[in-house]
């Protein structure tokens, strides 16, 4: 039997699609389906792991016939797929679900720490120039949500990299339930922005005037982490966005050795080349937008300080925008 034949026995002994097998593969689907017809053939370490998902040695696999084990022993512990609707094999929910937390608590965490740095400049014992608390408090909110943030990034990078397909297996009634919760969530963020915004108004002989955009930032903290958290679980369920972003975000090297055709391999590096030139330009804005609120806070000690990051992701889609029409254009 060819590679082929004993690919296509191995799926069906096991009740498994060409989606299921290119999820634990970390393969597109269109890669399994080359296989089966011929058109191409897997590289040596997806042959390795075809030889571990199914208990075979890689002779058998590519010049054996593996059908002839049937009649020697029943199907062992090597992976097995349920019939039935699709399932999670991978671990997608899991994930998500993970960093759906990770990503806005840490969000989260470095807008109240700069509520906090804000709050303790306004108070009497640190209010001079030479006090270094606020600072010190701010570097470490940021510390402490970078340590949510950067973890979760490399842990979603490396799961798209692993898993560059994943078959829809969320129900409609999930999908529902997703956008019900967020709709949920995105009001009561919205509710706790605006809280924040008039709350310290209405109490102003009370807070006093320094605390006002400390209090603001503690209770937009919360709104942006409602927001954020179940847009996260929202956008979990949209799987078709996620195959689409999995191999346009792949890294320039990973698409020139995907098997997709000439075409398509031109347009996504080329999509590639603009994001990260997007990527550079939006950074340095905001690194920018940064230097002005901080500037704004401990040297003009001016209230509004925190506009300057809102204005800096303006200034980051309208760079985005005409970075993109041109990018194409050319």
């Amino acid at each position: 039997m060819s590679f082929r034949n004993n690919l296509q026995y191995l799926r069906a002994s096991r009740n498994m699609t060409q989606e299921q097998l290119a999820m634990l593969l970390g393969v597109s689907r269109q890669s399994v389906t080359k296989w089966e017809a011929e058109k191409s053939y897997p590289e040596m370490d997806k042959l390795l792991k075809i030889c571990q998902l199914f208990d075979c040695s890689l002779d058998d696999l590519v010049q054996g016939d593996l059908s002839a084990r049937a009649n020697e022993t029943v199907v062992d512990a090597a992976v097995q797929i349920p019939a039935g609707p699709p399932t999670d094999i991978c671990g997608y929910d899991e994930h998500q679900r993970k960093i759906a937390w990770q990503v806005p608590t840490g969000v989260a965490i470095i807008i109240a720490g700069v509520g906090l740095c804000a709050l303790l400049d306004g108070l009497e014992p640190f209010a001079s120039s030479d006090s270094l608390v606020p600072p010190i408090a701010l570097f470490a909110s940021i510390i402490v949500g970078l340590m949510f943030l950067i973890p979760a990034g490399m842990e979603h990078t490396a799961f798209v990299r692993a898993h560059p397909y994943i078959e829809d297996f969320y129900t409609a009634e999930e999908k529902q339930h997703a956008r019900t919760q967020f709709t949920y969530g995105l009001i009561g963020g919205i509710a706790c922005i605006l809280l924040g915004m008039f709350t310290p108004a209405l109490f102003d002989s009370i807070v006093g005037t320094e605390a006002f955009g400390a209090v603001f930032l503690f209770v937009m903290a919360i709104g942006v982490w409602l927001i954020v958290h179940f847009g996260m679980l929202l956008g979990r369920t949209n799987i078709a966005e996620y195959n689409k972003s999995a191999i346009e975000d792949a890294e320039i090297e990973d698409i020139a050795a995907a098997q997709l055709d000439s075409a398509r391999k031109d347009a996504l590096m080329a999509q590639k080349r603009i994001n990260e030139k997007i990527g550079a330009v939006c950074g340095a804005i905001m690194i920018g937008a940064t230097i002005v609120g901080l500037g704004l806070l401990f040297v003009g000690h001016n209230p509004l300080f925190w506009l300057a990051w809102p204005a800096g992701g303006l200034l980051c889609g309208i760079a985005s925008i005409l970075m993109e029409a041109f990018g194409r254009n050319a």
